[in-house]
């Protein structure tokens, strides 16, 4: 299991999980978000798209994450869940939770303030 930082899109951060979340990379990979968010990012999306499976102890390390951003006054949101995991998340009702996006593009749609399409908007029509 990796966790790559994948991109940084302004202030949120973009991490791949590739492979999957278990009792073994659940601490590395809270340890990486905590680093994350001392260093000033507080929202996070989750590329789900590589990974394959979640255990039990994975999907408590998402609650601990979106517990922590919120904290820090962010969020977290997941895209391109797929298989396995996306029912693990359904059944214990953790897609409630998170925000669950088809792909990445609409995740980072989620995290843009409202008023930006509004502006876009007004300053076509003032042409």
């Amino acid at each position: 299991m990796e966790f790559i930082p994948h991109e940084i899109d302004r202030d949120v951060f973009v991490l791949m999980a590739d492979g999957g979340i278990n009792r073994e990379n659940a601490q590395q990979f809270t340890d990486d978000v905590e680093k994350m968010v001392r260093n000033g990012f507080s929202k996070l999306i989750i590329d789900c798209s590589k990974l394959d499976y979640i255990s039990s102890t994975g999907l408590g390390t998402l609650l601990v994450l979106q517990r922590r951003m919120k904290q820090a006054g962010g969020d977290v949101k997941l895209c391109s869940v797929k298989g396995l995991v996306v029912q693990a998340l359904q059944i214990i009702r953790l897609d409630r939770m998170f925000g669950i996006y088809p792909d990445l593009g609409q995740a980072r749609l989620a995290f843009r303030p409202e008023g930006d399409s509004a502006a876009a908007t007004s300053e076509d029509g003032a042409g």
